[in-house]
């Protein structure tokens, strides 16, 4: 297949781009800068040049691509943010979508996959929800379900399908968050707000790619959730990251103080349970991770690092 990626730089799609050449596939990368455009060569992909936002010189790039995919993102690389840090996000998600699509349709793509997120839809009470569960978004959230609707409603018109990937939250050894957590915790600057009981739902970043490249072959439409196999409480998830990177076990602090100096983003992604399963997903294309929980990606995260000497360990 030929595959077009929008965001095959990022840490999804640097993932994407060489999991879809080792399995044979053409890949067509969206780059944005020389550097990006060698990373896709090194990782046996084309580079291509567009306007992200520009869904005629989106079509021209992704010529002759069977499969499209949104992989584009602008997540804040910080604790404390304000509604301007996430105004391209927001964009990304929304008129990104809209020119995709287009661009999908431009090119007579047979599939469309679309990255979303799972804490979407979970909850106030914290319960357990999956596929069927009504939106639940925040003014973070918000654009990622426009985004969704935007890229369902553009299959209905097209012609082409549609599936959405609702991902648990991304970590892996090059991920710029989970750096900048595992740097928190070597130096006790980040603690557990609260309890430390609410649930994350997470995804190694190498098993999301799998499961874009899994839906791409499988070829089917609809709404999933793709995290791994079982959540973690954050003070679990927490205390084993800071015991294999040898920190010091992180303190607790009150959910206000967290709210007055993380900001309640920050507060509340880690105070708000997500709970969710990886079934429908994994029973509809017979995908499973490698790495099934926190434990074994926490492991292979820290190893990567310790080998490359990452923050003197």
């Amino acid at each position: 297949m030929k595959i077009f990626i929008a965001g095959a730089t990022g840490v999804l799609g640097r993932a994407l781009v060489e999991q879809f050449v080792g399995r044979g596939h053409t890949v067509l990368g969206l780059a944005r800068s020389a550097e990006g455009k060698q990373l896709i060569q090194r990782l046996g992909g084309e580079s291509r040049e567009a306007d992200m936002f520009d869904a005629d010189a989106l079509a021209r790039a992704a010529e002759g691509a069977e499969v499209v995919i949104h992989a584009a993102t602008s997540i804040p690389i910080k604790t404390r943010t304000k509604p301007a840090d996430w105004e391209m996000n927001d964009r990304l998600r929304r008129d990104g979508t809209r020119a995709l699509t287009t661009c999908a349709a431009k090119t007579g793509a047979r599939l469309y996959l679309q990255q979303s997120i799972v804490w979407l839809a979970r909850p106030s009470d914290g319960s357990f929800f999956d596929e069927d569960g009504a939106p639940n978004p925040d003014a973070v959230t918000q654009s990622a379900l426009d985004a969704e609707r935007i890229a369902l409603e553009a299959a209905e018109r097209s012609g082409f399908t549609t599936s959405v990937l609702r991902c648990g939250y991304f970590y892996g050894p090059d991920s710029a968050h989970t750096r900048m957590f595992g740097e928190g915790l070597l130096k006790r600057k980040i603690p557990i707000v609260g309890s430390g009981r609410a649930h994350l739902a997470n995804i190694h970043t190498e098993d999301a790619a799998s499961a874009f490249v899994t839906a791409a072959e499988g070829n089917k439409g609809g709404v999933w959730h793709v995290v791994d196999n079982e959540s973690v409480a954050v003070e679990e998830f927490m205390n084993y990251f800071a015991g294999l990177l040898g920190a010091p076990k992180p303190r607790h602090v009150p959910v206000w103080l967290a709210r007055l100096i993380a900001g309640s983003y920050s507060a509340s992604f880690f105070t708000q349970s997500t709970l969710t399963s990886n079934a429908r997903f994994r029973q509809a294309f017979g995908w499973s991770p490698l790495y099934p929980s926190y434990r074994e990606g926490l492991e292979q995260i820290v190893s990567v690092w310790k080998a490359s000497s990452q923050f003197g360990l």
